[in-house]
């Protein structure tokens, strides 16, 4: 396969970019302990978004691995998981505010340490949304690749220190032409005391046709009727 683009998501970091359906997204965490959340919107059409709770329920799984599709809001497929090192990504915890860094890293801003002020999720996601036409209003949860949070029996959550290893990789398929929004910042319930330092490889591949023995479109069969509706999407409009 050829790289069509590659970037490294230094730690706090963020970016965001249209990127058109039939494309593998290749992440790769260059160090353990990674986490980076993902948002995804229709490029076409930003008022059609991840769900994080039709993806959940469609699917009948608390969090995402391969075989697993991330839904949008309007019964369609942004993406799909279709390799995956790990088996298990969060989708519940959602992503770090401003408070939660300042309580758990100490507070820190730009007018005193420049570019080495601690980022969170939210202040991330909020930057990128605007630079897409969208605001805070368009905040939504999100998917929050290489961690694992668990629950116990009592209904408390925890979050796995030794999930996510040196180079452990998740990689997404595109089903529609989306804008990506991505925070390398630390999952809400790190506990490490340290703002963790990881950076994460991103890589673009062209993907080839989807075809109907894929194990995404038939993991479920509500996966395989958001897949008809993504295809009826694009082939109403001549695609």
């Amino acid at each position: 396969m050829q790289k069509i683009w590659s970037k490294v998501l230094k730690p706090g970091e963020k970016w965001s970019g249209n990127i058109g359906r039939g494309k593998y997204i290749h992440f790769k965490a260059l160090k353990g302990g990674a986490n980076v959340s993902v948002l995804m919107y229709n490029m076409r059409d930003i008022s059609e978004r991840y769900n994080m709770p039709d993806t959940l329920k469609a699917q009948f799984t608390s969090h995402l691995t391969k075989g697993n599709v991330l839904m949008s809001d309007n019964g369609r497929v942004l993406a799909s998981i279709v390799e995956d090192s790990l088996g298990w990504h969060d989708s519940i915890s959602g992503y770090s505010t401003r408070k939660m860094i300042d309580k758990k890293y100490g507070k820190t801003q730009y007018q005193d340490t420049r570019n080495d002020w601690l980022r969170s999720g939210e202040e991330n996601f909020a930057v990128e949304l605007v630079r897409n036409n969208m605001s805070v209003r368009d905040l939504v949860p999100c998917v929050n690749l290489f961690s694992k949070i668990y629950c116990e029996d009592d209904g408390s959550l925890h979050y796995d220190e030794q999930h996510c290893t040196e180079g452990a990789t998740v990689t997404l398929r595109t089903e529609m032409d989306v804008i990506l929004i991505l925070s390398n910042t630390p999952n809400p319930l790190d506990k490490r005391t340290e703002y963790p330092s990881v950076p994460v490889s991103v890589e673009v591949y062209d993907a080839p046709p989807v075809d109907l023995n894929d194990e995404c479109v038939n993991h479920r069969p509500e996966n395989y009727r958001a897949f008809e509706n993504t295809w009826d999407y694009y082939n109403l409009m001549g695609y």
